[in-house]
């Protein structure tokens, strides 16, 4: 889809090297189309690669796709430049009548801490406030996925000693879910991740949240609402073939002891070797069905969102649901749920 971005954005350079087709606003302009209208809360250190990893997904549908940038005001970037934020970000203020068919909150490197401890913590509830009576539906990733479900449904963060960290399988739990539709019985995600969630708070809110993937070493890796209106990827499907590796290095210069080597990455678990590119097509497949789904079912005039969302009718007043059906008749464990997409406990 031609993905619209601002003039001047870094990443347009590599998109085009990548054949991607991105027009910048006066090219958008003249195409006579309602786009749908996302915006990118982006939290992590490294701003051009990420904008660059999403905007890689985002361009995989053939929708046309208007793009702002959010940052936080409380929370000082150290690892882009000044000029780069200016140019291409704002804060939530500048976005506050603002409606939106589409939300991304980006991960960010402080699954170690205490949500409370995190300096930007409250200004992040104040924006998931502003999102839910001004987007249509919020795609949340790693710790911002963490926050939300903390912040909104009350599943706590689990610490852990040692990183979870390579690429992991993760089970389909439901076959015909539109945002899994096409997924084969086993996606794998790449982790990066010194922090889970709890499932038995996950299954405590079963009338309202859906896992949708699931793996023995990575737990849940894909959860939803069941109207689709928050989407939250624990994993992180929007990486380069590189990320991971370029963590490693750096995490290993710092000297840290409890990041082991990156599982299932590497051939061979050989380093000198290039990784294997493996989660490339569910990441692509997520992102499309996503992007699909709000395109069919958000208001056209997207001032409708708050009192959609007071009606409770945000996604499932124009779609048939069902509850979840499991791509496996046999006991197989890893695809066994109760009904809801939540793992059973026993």
């Amino acid at each position: 889809m031609p993905i619209k971005i601002p003039s001047g954005l870094p990443a347009r350079d590599i998109l085009d090297s990548e054949r991607i087709f991105a027009l910048e606003k006066p090219e958008a302009e003249r195409q006579r189309v309602r786009p749908l209208k996302l915006v990118i809360l982006n939290l992590m250190p490294k701003k051009i690669e990420t904008e660059t990893q999403l905007l890689r997904l985002i361009s995989k549908s053939p929708l046309q796709v208007e793009i702002d940038f959010m940052k936080t005001s409380t929370h000082e970037a150290t690892h882009v430049s000044a000029d780069h934020l200016v140019k291409f970000y704002e804060t939530l203020d500048a976005f506050k009548d603002n409606y939106y068919d589409g939300f991304v909150v980006t991960g960010a490197p402080v699954e170690h801490l205490a949500f409370e401890d995190v300096d930007y913590w409250q200004e992040f509830k104040t924006i998931l406030d502003w999102a839910s009576t001004h987007v249509f539906s919020t795609m949340y990733l790693c710790w911002g996925a963490m926050g939300a479900l903390y912040y909104r449904y009350g599943v706590r963060k689990v610490d852990y000693p040692q990183k979870i960290f390579g690429v992991f399988p993760q089970y389909l739990q439901d076959e015909y879910c539109f945002l899994t539709n096409g997924f084969d019985e086993i996606a794998l995600q790449p982790h990066s991740r010194l922090a889970g969630v709890n499932e038995a708070d996950l299954a405590l809110r079963k009338q309202d949240l859906q896992v949708l993937t699931w793996g023995p070493r990575s737990g849940p890796g894909l959860v939803a609402t069941r109207d689709f209106s928050e989407v939250f990827a624990l994993g992180h499907w929007e990486y380069g073939k590189y990320t991971l590796a370029e963590e490693y290095e750096r995490d290993m210069a710092k000297g840290l002891t409890n990041v082991p080597f990156p599982e299932n990455y590497y051939p061979n678990d050989d380093p000198n070797l290039e990784p294997l590119f493996s989660w490339r097509a569910h990441g692509n497949l997520l992102w499309r069905n996503w992007l699909n789904w709000v395109y069919q079912t958000t208001p056209y005039d997207l001032t409708e969102v708050p009192q959609l969302r007071i009606e409770k009718k945000l996604g499932t007043d124009r779609s048939i649901r069902h509850l979840p059906g499991g791509p496996r008749k046999d006991n197989f464990a890893p695809f066994m749920h109760d009904g809801y997409g939540v793992i059973r406990q026993d």
